[in-house]
This record gives C-alpha cells, structure tokens and sequence, in this order.
C-alpha cells in the first residue's frame, strides 16, 4: 500500500509536540504505550511541554494496540518519522526509543528493525520473552495471535522475531536501560528483563535498575526522574 501520512494529516495517526518547539530540534523521544492502549492524546502532556523546551519532538505512535511491535508496527513508526523528519529538514535524527509494558517491549523491538536506529532505549517494565510471555496470562494469546497469525512459519516462529530475548544476536549495540518493579504480577522481572540481560551479555551491556515495592509500570517517583534524566542524557 502506498504511504498515506503527511505533515498535516500526522496528528491522525500519531501525537507530536514538534508545534510546542521553539528553535533547532535537537531529537525525537518515541513513547510507545502499553496493551490496549487506544485513546487519542488531545492536549499536551506535561513531559511533551518539558521535552518542547529542550528541543526534543515527543511521539506517541496511534499503533494497534495489541501491535506487539509486529511488520505493521515497525513501517508505521518509520513512517511517522519519516513524515517528521521531511517537514523540519532533518537528516539523522538522534532518536530515544522508550515504553511501558507492551511498549518497552515494543521500544526495544523497534530497536532491532528501525530504518533510523536510536541511539538509546529506555523501558519500563518490558516484556522481554514473548513465547513465555504467550503462557504468563489468559488474556495475553489473544491479542498475540491478533498480532501475528498472517506471518508464515509458525507461531512460535513469530513470537520469537518480536522477543528481545531471542533477538538478542541481533539488537543494535547502544544504551539499554531497563527499569523493573520488584512486584510486578504481570510481566516477571525475572523471567523478562533479568533474561534480556542475561542474553545480551555477549552482545552489549544493558542497565537493570531494580524498584522496589511497586507493582507493573508504577516506578517511584524517584524512579520516574531517573527514567526521565536517562533518556534526556541522550542529548547531552
């Protein structure tokens, strides 16, 4: 299918605060959101207005909400940015790739398959093995079958080209931060980051911060700053 975004249609398919940004612009921050994630942002969140002043495009991708960083995904996300990319005449975008949940899996998916490499991914809780993840909870096959059954091969065939872990040999070598709370019930630190840290150790180092007490995607507000400091660090 043709490519059917542009400049003045992005806000259909994406939110930007690119018209919040005054002077050169330094980068793009990519936030991808978790499961069934499906509104449509209409006014400014406060960390777009904070990144605006910093020179910094923030984008929420409108992707499927149960996309899993699937083939679909990874062209929209290129071509969102590409859109962006067009209109302010930027060359080699500096890019932040960050998410929660679904959307740190997707963040560190994109990584992987993105035509602009980032330059960093920053993720919140993360699912990081799909395949296991497929038995971690009844909701989740649904919304995995939704994402891949038109893929050729097999299922786990599928699962395992969206999963960091297994595509650990091929994940780009750049900073990976990954922040996971310690009572997280529905994506197993354990069985998610620890493993993507664990399989990355040949390939390129990752940061695990650990947060204490909270439960999936509920970092301390300690944590929320450093998360936040981490991908502005980025542009330094």
């Amino acid at each position: 299918m043709e490519k059917i975004i542009t400049y003045d249609t992005l806000r259909s398919f994406a939110y930007s605060n690119d018209k919040l940004i005054k002077g050169e612009i330094r980068g793009i921050v990519l936030h991808f959101s978790g499961l069934s994630f499906k509104d449509m942002i209409d006014s400014d969140p406060s960390d777009a207005k904070e990144y605006a002043e910093k020179g910094i495009v923030y984008i929420v991708p409108y992707f499927n909400p149960w996309c899993w960083m699937n083939k679909s995904a990874v062209a929209l996300i290129d071509e969102i940015i590409d859109v962006v990319c067009t209109h302010y005449a930027i060359v080699s975008p500096r890019i932040v790739s960050s998410g929660v949940s679904m959307g740190g899996l997707c963040a560190l998916v994109y990584c992987a398959y993105a035509k602009n490499t980032p330059v960093s991914c920053v993720a919140n809780c993360p699912v990081c093995d799909l395949p296991y993840h497929f038995t971690e909870r009844p909701d989740l096959p649904r919304t995995l079958y939704s994402a891949f059954f038109e893929y050729d091969g097999t299922m786990e065939e599928a699962l395992c080209s969206a999963s960091p872990v297994h595509l650990a040999p091929r994940m780009p070598q750049i900073s990976y931060t990954i922040f996971h709370c310690e009572h997280d019930l529905a994506v197993n630190i354990q069985k998610h980051s620890e493993r993507f840290v664990e399989a990355m150790r040949p390939y390129g180092e990752v940061t695990l911060i650990r947060v204490p007490l909270r439960s999936h995607g509920d970092l301390s507000a300690e944590a929320r700053v450093r998360y936040r400091e981490t991908i502005l660090s980025a542009f330094q």
